[in-house]
């Protein structure tokens, strides 16, 4: 694909618009699914560096990617958000994918969301589309004040913003403000995705102590502070595998 546009949404987060060649076949309806964005090798006879990274749009040969900043270009950041920062209208990148989506279902009375910045994209595409009629409460855990996004949702769900300025420092915060929030009335559907250790703290509360099992509850961590994402697969793996059902 093709780099068509980058612009950034707030301060942290950076969207680029890929388009080109390989959006002539592309299947329709893949927002909220996700890709894999193949990397130039970091050394030579390297094999490409993945990552993965949500569809937040998709309109006519055009996809919208979100890249949520947590370092610059030379300090922090992954060699994805380098690439992002660094993208000019032009650049190629091939890219593996669509792959599912994980919306939120339907015929549950509330819902319950959570996720820090790196969610965001995939909670927006989510929560728009919901049925005008949806309730419940989302918390959403941003660097800055001015990460806030103006969210297309029905009005019977209530957002909470949670200003983190080191992303992953405090895995707490989720779940508290689920917690502050109270458990509701009624069939719940709760969709979580966040850093690893948040992740646990909200599998502690939502599936131990709420009891909602898979059928109820969608619940993934999609980084780990201090990892590559290729050492969070593998973490992620066995934390699953010793997991309690």
């Amino acid at each position: 694909m093709t780099v068509l546009g980058s612009r950034k949404v707030t301060p942290n987060m950076l969207r680029l618009t890929l388009g080109g060649q390989g959006m002539v076949d592309y299947p329709p309806g893949q927002k909220g699914g996700y890709v894999k964005l193949m990397l130039l090798p970091q050394s030579e006879g390297g094999r490409p560096v993945v990552r993965t990274y949500t569809i937040r749009d998709q309109r006519h040969r055009e996809l919208d990617i979100d890249f949520a900043l947590h370092g610059d270009a030379d300090h922090q950041a992954g060699p994805a958000t380098r690439w992002a920062l660094a993208a000019r209208p032009g650049d190629a990148i091939e890219v593996g994918g669509p792959g599912p989506a994980k919306p939120l279902p339907a015929g549950f009375q509330h819902y319950l969301v959570a996720g820090d910045m790196a969610a965001l994209p995939a909670i927006a595409a989510n929560l728009e589309a919901l049925p005008g009629d949806a309730t419940g409460f989302v918390a959403l855990e941003i660097q800055d004040a001015n990460d806030r996004q103006a969210l297309a949702l029905p009005p019977g769900m209530q957002v909470r913003w949670l200003v983190n300025p080191a992303p992953g420092s405090r895995p707490d915060l989720l779940e508290t403000a689920l917690r502050d929030y109270g458990w509701p009335a009624g069939s719940v559907y709760a969709w979580a995705a966040c850093e690893f250790s948040a992740m646990r703290r909200l599998r502690s509360y939502l599936r131990q102590e709420q009891g909602l099992g898979s059928e109820r509850l969608y619940l993934s961590s999609y980084w780990k502070s201090g990892l590559t994402e290729d050492a969070h697969k593998v973490v992620k793996r066995e934390d699953a595998e010793a997991a309690p059902l």
